[in-house]
């Protein structure tokens, strides 16, 4: 897997992506104390507030943002998003109101609303090799797993030298070190396509996902994903802390055995792929994430909560990891960047959905009932993404363009033209409206 790491280019951006992630890592154990300092008991309802802005932010911001950095140099929207985070960072520790949190939260994740997607449209022109991006994406999102286990360890260890204001400081470094590391290589251009209209520019990306199957099964996943997800990451703590009565080190490794089941499948995904195919990998990764939240709802005690999480884990990263490849072959080059951000706003809406249903109807009407609420959610999306994405999935289709004329250009790309029908690689775009009907 390591073997990518040769490519100048990519490592670089992969060591740009580790210091980003960590310094956001601190930024949220940051998050947590300032809110604290503000608003004391209340700091609860301050946090799950800057939740839903960010997501608010991710859902609202991405498809626009991508309408507008589409048409500029790809390393200049990079690095000017990296130190504008890096500047709101900085501003962090001097707010002394609740609003002025809300504010600096919303600007800082719509840049990242901005910059994520146009990161990730970027690698797979890097890395054109389906292997080389295969094994990127597994390292991606071993990137995430190990921030969130080093992240809270590298924040306790600053905590016992220097006060929480000045974690924002790390943040804000992390942000400079990722833009000097995105400058010192050369990035492909983003392939242009041809002019239009703001809205058929912001529209453009979600309106390619909602039009292609794999990608609607896709979405279907997504939402499986963040049913099981939101049920570990907001009710673990709940659990822990509060149902068995145990300690904050126990909330870390119980945390930890959901990052070490992540980071399992992460490093056997690579070569899983060659033998089940995507589809394969990542239904069965939803079906997990389903037993695992339904499993939740029977939980009375410690030791049976780790092995579900480290579970849950390995269907997260299975159901996760390999939608780059799918969102890859679903556009052509010009279009990557509108289509990843139409993944990372509809992903995110998923979770704008399952958070408050994690956490609300679990302080209303208990865990059980969160858990069973989510896996009942969790098992629709992975049956509608069972349904609803073709078993053959093909890349290449046979296809007729009855709009075109018979001398058109189009009709002699591909092969087996007849009629009006060839067959190639089918993506939406401009020539291709809509899916061709199954025969």
């Amino acid at each position: 897997m390591l073997t990518i790491l040769a490519n100048r280019a990519y490592r670089h951006l992969f060591a740009a992506q580790i210091v980003a992630l960590l310094g956001t890592g601190l930024a949220t154990v940051a998050l947590a104390l300032l809110a604290f300092e503000l608003a004391g008991d209340e700091a609860g309802a301050v946090l799950g507030t800057a939740l839903a802005i960010k997501m608010i932010a991710y859902v609202a911001i991405a498809p626009v943002a991508s309408a507008f950095a589409s048409r500029l140099p790809r390393r200049a929207v990079l690095v000017g998003l990296d130190l504008f985070r890096a500047g709101v960072a900085l501003a962090l520790p001097f707010v002394n109101e609740v609003w002025q949190v809300y504010v600096l939260i919303f600007a800082l994740q719509s840049a990242s609303a901005a910059f994520t997607p146009t990161f990730q449209a970027t690698i797979p022109d890097i890395l054109p090799d389906e292997d080389d991006y295969t094994r990127a994406l597994s390292l991606s999102r071993l990137a995430y797993d190990l921030e969130n286990l080093i992240s809270p360890m590298l924040a306790a260890a600053l905590l016992t030298v220097v006060g929480f204001h000045y974690l924002f400081a790390g943040t804000s470094v992390g942000f400079l070190v990722s833009a000097a590391l995105v400058v010192s290589v050369a990035l492909p251009a983003a392939i242009a396509r041809r002019a239009g209209g703001i809205y058929e520019r912001t529209t453009r990306g979600i309106r390619i996902y909602l039009a292609t199957p794999r990608l609607r099964g896709l979405l279907a996943v997504n939402l499986a994903v963040a049913a099981a997800g939101a049920m570990v990451i907001v009710n673990t703590v709940v659990y822990v802390q509060s149902a068995f009565g145990l300690g904050e080190r126990q909330t870390a490794l119980a945390m930890a055995a959901f990052g070490g089941g992540s980071m399992l499948a992460a490093l056997v995904l690579p070569r899983l792929l060659h033998v089940v195919g995507d589809r394969t990998a990542m239904l069965a990764g939803a079906a997990l994430l389903a037993l695992g939240a339904l499993l939740a709802a029977l939980l009375s005690a410690y030791p049976p909560l780790l092995g579900l999480w480290f579970l849950i884990g390995i269907g997260y990263s299975l159901a996760q990891v390999p939608s780059g490849r799918l969102l890859r072959r679903s556009a052509r080059p010009e279009d990557r960047p509108a289509i990843f951000a139409a993944q990372f706003a509809l992903s995110h809406a998923c979770w704008l959905v399952t958070y408050p249903v994690a956490g609300l109807l679990g302080a209303a009407a208990g865990l059980p009932a969160a858990a069973l609420a989510l896996a009942a959610l969790a098992v629709t999306a992975a049956s509608i993404a069972l349904s609803i994405w073709p078993a053959d999935d093909q890349e290449v289709i046979e296809h007729e363009h009855a709009d075109l004329p018979a001398d058109h250009p189009h009709l002699k790309a591909g092969d087996g033209s007849h009629r009006g029908r060839h067959r190639h690689s089918f993506v939406i775009d401009d020539l291709h409206h809509a899916w061709p009907p199954v025969r």
